[in-house]
């Protein structure tokens, strides 16, 4: 049986919603589940779920595989909101605003703790394949967050520093979703590494269309405050750009610079020197070129076509998304 995107959500929100932490303190636990259940798109486990599809219709077995892959996720969201000072995710307050910073980092790491639990539950004779991806993908993200802190520093970070760095943070857990999915199916070797790559270009895509929607994002569905990287001058495409152009760069510096402005007047000038390098039209076209590279790569999988029509659309519908 195949199953829909629609389907397999469905299935990963309610075992989400099923989750308990039935362990004490319950104070340790109570933010786990409060980010668990303000959503998300939930895009990384139905990866997986979708990827183990593609071979087998008993999805129920990928189940712990898409869950420990959300749970990892939303433990690297709170650390990593701590670490950018956010103060809203999903449009609800981050775990360290509603209750503490310490709180953030010990209810994170036992949020890493559980999401090795599920994986642990992963079909036998596939675990150690399995582990060991998920283990390695692990100290990528984290390569990927020292990277992005380590840009904050530096006013010279090249576009191909920038792509490395979303790589490691953001497209390698997509990129291990798929993959994880497919070796709990008995995949090929082929297959799985092309159903990586997909993720990885999908995940690219993915990162530099957020950057994107940062800027010129609808703020009643993006969910985070329009601007928010250029208040707290993150390292984007955007930036890097601007700051590489001579008649641009001595201005963004100057605003990077800048301890005291009006968050509205910093937010409307670089956006408007972002205009001026016409870079949302060179972002969408190196997003399309992603999308392209990652469809080239899902072509390559060895499934009828009509399975992988839900994985399509899937990335078109991330490509296209307005938040």
């Amino acid at each position: 049986m195949l199953y829909t995107f629609s389907d397999i959500l469905d299935k990963i929100n309610e075992e989400v919603k099923n989750l308990k932490f039935e362990q004490k303190p319950y104070s340790l636990f109570e933010p786990i589940e409060y980010i668990l259940e303000i959503g998300g798109k939930r895009v990384r486990p139905v990866l997986a779920t979708m990827a183990y599809n593609l071979y087998k219709s008993d999805i129920e077995k990928s189940i712990p595989i898409a869950l420990a892959i959300e749970i990892f996720h939303n433990f690297t969201l709170l650390h990593d909101d701590l670490m950018d000072k956010a103060d809203k995710r999903r449009g609800k307050p981050t775990v360290h605003i509603k209750w503490n910073d310490n709180t953030a980092v010990l209810s994170g790491d036992a949020m890493l703790i559980e999401s090795y639990r599920e994986i642990a539950k992963s079909p036998s004779e596939h675990l150690p394949e399995i582990l060991h991806l998920f283990s390695n993908t692990a100290t990528e993200i984290c390569c990927g967050q020292q990277l992005d802190m380590e840009f904050e520093k530096r006013m010279n970070v090249t576009e191909d520093e920038y792509i490395e760095m979303i790589r490691l943070k953001t497209a390698v857990l997509l990129g291990c979703s798929l993959k994880c999915g497919a070796i709990a199916a008995g995949a090929s070797q082929k297959d799985a590494d092309a159903l990586y790559s997909f993720g990885i270009n999908i995940g690219l895509a993915f990162q530099l269309m957020d950057d994107l929607l940062d800027v010129y994002g609808n703020p009643e569905t993006f969910g985070k405050r329009i601007g928010g990287d250029i208040l707290c001058n993150k390292k984007t495409y955007l930036q890097i750009t601007t700051l590489k152009h001579h008649e641009t760069s001595d201005e963004m510096h100057a605003w990077i610079n800048k301890e005291e402005y009006n968050e509205e007047e910093k937010i409307r000038a670089v956006t408007q020197l972002y205009n001026k390098l016409n870079l949302k039209k060179l972002s969408e076209e190196m997003i399309e070129s992603y999308y392209q590279k990652g469809i080239n790569d899902l072509n390559q999988v060895q499934v009828d076509e009509n399975r992988k029509a839900e994985l399509k659309k899937l990335a078109e519908n991330l490509l296209t998304r307005k938040s």
